[in-house]
C-alpha cells in the first residue's frame, strides 16, 4: 500500500458536482493498493498515519498529532500511485490492484482509522473525482508498507 499524505488546512472531494467528502485541518491521504496488499498492510499504514506528529507545537516543531489538533482525514483511492512511467509515454498500471481487491482494502483502511477515533471522509471508489487540497506547509509524505 502507498499513501501520499498531505497536511492540509482544508480539503474536499467532489463527484458529479456534489461534495462527497470534506475536512478542515488534517490530512488528505491519496491511497494506492497493489496485488500483494492485505489487511496487515492496511493495519500497519493506518496505525502509522494515526500516530504521526506533523502539526507544529508552540515552538514551531512538528510534535502534534491529528488527535492533538482535533484533525480529520480525507481518504481518496488512487490507483495511479502504482503507475510505472519508466518506459514509453503512457504509464502502465499493472502494479495497481484490481477494483475487487482494492476497494475492500480501502474501506478496511478507512474503518481502521475510524476505530482509532479519527473522523474520516472519503471520495467515491472508482469515480472521476475533483479533489481540492489546501496543502499546509507544504507538508507531503509518501508512506509505503
Amino acid at each position: 500500500m502507498r499513501a501520499l499524505l498531505q497536511r492540509v488546512s482544508s480539503a474536499s472531494v467532489m463527484v458529479d458536482g456534489r461534495i462527497t467528502g470534506q475536512i478542515n485541518r488534517g490530512y488528505v491521504i491519496l491511497l494506492g493498493v497493489t496485488h500483494s496488499d492485505t489487511e496487515a498492510e492496511a493495519d500497519w499504514l493506518a496505525n502509522k498515519i494515526a500516530g504521526l506528529r506533523l502539526f507544529e507545537d508552540a515552538d514551531g516543531k512538528m510534535n502534534l498529532s491529528l488527535f492533538d489538533v482535533e484533525g480529520s482525514v480525507l481518504v481518496v483511492s488512487q490507483f495511479t500511485l502504482y503507475g510505472d512511467a519508466r518506459k514509453g509515454r503512457r504509464p502502465s498500471f499493472t502494479d495497481a490492484a484490481r477494483p475487487e481487491q482494492a476497494e475492500p482494502l480501502v474501506d478496511y483502511f478507512c474503518d481502521k482509522l475510524r476505530r482509532r477515533g479519527l473522523t474520516v471522509a472519503t471520495g467515491v471508489f472508482g469515480a472521476m473525482m475533483q479533489v481540492e487540497i489546501h496543502n499546509d506547509g507544504p507538508v507531503t509524505l509518501m508512506i509505503e508498507k
